[in-house]
């Protein structure tokens, strides 16, 4: 072969390699941007379910009473205190059980991609019934908030109150009747930034479900490390409870900050404490949160932005 011959041969050997390189570049852009696009769509409410086993007639004959126990829990993904890599709630499902809470709002709630019934065997080996809103689709599947509920879920619904193409975060609410009347409860996670939280706070005052008359219930993890304008907007809005202090649930080995609140309009906070046990120190970063709620008469329900009495 010439030395022309090589030199043209190496020339298209070389523009081949060039263009075969730009070819993946270009797909390597294009299958980032789906990527992004996929983590960044809306907040979609994903499953509402009752548990496997029916309730018995006596279960069935149960009502809501005038006063409930409501609990806040940010499971961290199943993945535990330690950052386990592959997901497990065994040990979150157990704190859980120590609970005995009526209603319960989870916030880093993973579905794993290839294991999506994982939410549905723990709300089943609990009894609960289930409703769980995405906020955003994470690298190992679905993430966002559920609540878990000894009652049935009349109505589910979810709002996206994310702000920013960074943290994706939503709000998922469901409604419960009984003689009582109906009342709703509302799950959420706020952002890490002010800002940002307080737009989410505002978007939140403005949900349907916390907007009108009746009794609503809202707890989460507010990220209320600090006393912002988010957080007064929430203390000035929703009503206080009895604890001169918030509990303090973050990091669960030795909580310091009090992060992971529980808010009423048009019912009453009795009481807020902090679920410390050996076993929610390791389950999580997170301490569960719990709540005595009293809910009043029907006749008593106020318009929002005032208090019952």
């Amino acid at each position: 072969m010439s030395r022309t011959s090589r030199a043209r041969r190496s020339l298209v050997e070389g523009s081949a390699a060039a263009a075969a390189a730009l070819r993946n570049k270009a797909a390597k852009r294009t299958a980032a941007r789906a990527k992004r696009r996929a983590g960044s769509e809306g907040s979609y409410l994903c499953l509402v379910r009752s548990p496997r086993v029916p309730m018995t007639p006596v279960e069935q004959a149960l009502d809501v009473p005038s006063e409930i126990t409501v609990a806040t829990y940010n499971v961290h993904r199943w993945i535990g205190r330690q950052g386990r890599r592959k997901p497990d709630p065994a040990h979150a499902e157990f704190v859980l059980s120590e609970l005995g809470a009526d209603v319960i709002a989870l916030q880093e709630v993973l579905r794993p991609a290839g294991d999506e019934g994982i939410l549905e065997e723990l709300a089943d080996r609990l009894g609960l019934h289930v409703a769980f809103a995405v906020a955003r689709r994470h690298k190992k599947g679905e993430l966002g908030n559920a609540i878990l509920s000894r009652w049935p879920i009349q109505s589910a619904s979810t709002l996206d109150i994310s702000h920013s193409r960074i943290e994706r975060r939503s709000a998922v609410a469901a409604r419960f009747t009984g003689v009582m009347g109906s009342f709703a409860v509302v799950a959420t996670h706020l952002s890490l930034v002010d800002r940002t939280r307080k737009r989410q706070v505002h978007a939140l005052m403005g949900h349907p479900e916390l907007a009108v008359s009746g009794p609503a219930i809202l707890m989460g993890d507010m990220n209320s490390w600090r006393n912002c304008q988010a957080t007064r907007a929430l203390d000035d809005e929703l009503r206080k409870h009895d604890n001169p202090k918030w509990p303090a649930s973050f990091p669960s080995t030795k909580p310091m900050l009090a992060l992971d609140r529980i808010y009423a309009r048009g019912a009453y906070v009795h009481k807020v404490w902090s679920h410390d046990t050996e076993a929610s120190r390791m389950a999580t970063d997170h301490l569960p949160v719990i709540a005595n709620v009293i809910l009043p008469d029907p006749e008593h329900w106020q318009t929002p932005g005032t208090l019952v009495e």
